[in-house]
């Protein structure tokens, strides 16, 4: 018999049991938008957070994307993709240090992030403020599950880890597909692991079925 696949994302997959990781709030501070040359999105959540705002006032700004998943979902809202980072945030630097020192750069971010690229950006010189758009929050689904068994469980983000962790604990036996390293080291330590080989659910999915 297959062992059971928990997939603790924001999406469904078809061949996972798919729990709700996490409830996202959406916030709304004021932007000036024509302040900045290039804004930055990390996730779909931040594309779906601009929804609120007059997308005339930011729509034509070309937009540096963390993942090919986020720029797709930011074209399909119409957006201009400045270019598209391999799906870790520590990266984008590479990107950011090509474009002069005085580049005005907007960070749309969640209140809780893992990499600190804007930090290593400024202390390099370059000018990138922040805006929080969303709080993520445990959803009461990953928070009332229990799973003490030896199936597989992939994670999409180090927050899906904590929040599982609050009320589980990781059965020795247990698969754990994690969707990149940032992720990883939200395990406890010791832990063992699969990275999937590329920054998505399929993907993740795809490596957990071969286990």
């Amino acid at each position: 018999m297959p062992k059971k696949i928990y997939l603790f994302a924001t999406s469904k997959n078809e061949n996972t049991i798919n729990i709700k990781s996490l409830e996202v709030r959406f916030l709304k501070p004021f932007i000036n938008f024509l302040d900045y040359d290039y804004l930055i999105v990390t996730s779909k959540q931040t594309v779906k957070a601009l929804e609120q705002y007059n997308k005339e006032d930011f729509i034509a700004t070309e937009t540096l994307c963390v993942s090919q998943k986020t720029a797709v979902a930011y074209e399909n809202f119409g957006g201009k993709v400045l270019a598209v980072g391999d799906g870790y945030g520590d990266n984008l630097t590479e990107f950011i240090e090509k474009f002069p020192k005085d580049t005005k750069w907007l960070y749309l971010r969640a209140e809780l992030i893992a990499s600190d690229f804007v930090q290593k950006s400024r202390d390099s010189g370059y000018l990138i403020d922040e805006e929080i758009l969303y709080v993520s929050e445990c959803s009461q689904e990953i928070l009332d599950v229990r799973i003490n068994d030896d199936s597989t469980l992939i994670f999409t983000s180090p927050s899906s880890i904590s929040c599982f962790l609050k009320n589980n604990t990781l059965h020795k036996d247990a698969k754990i597909v994690v969707i990149g390293k940032t992720t990883a080291q939200e395990l406890p330590d010791g832990t063992d692991f699969y990275i999937s080989k590329a920054t998505s659910i399929e993907s993740c999915v795809e490596l957990a079925l071969t286990l």
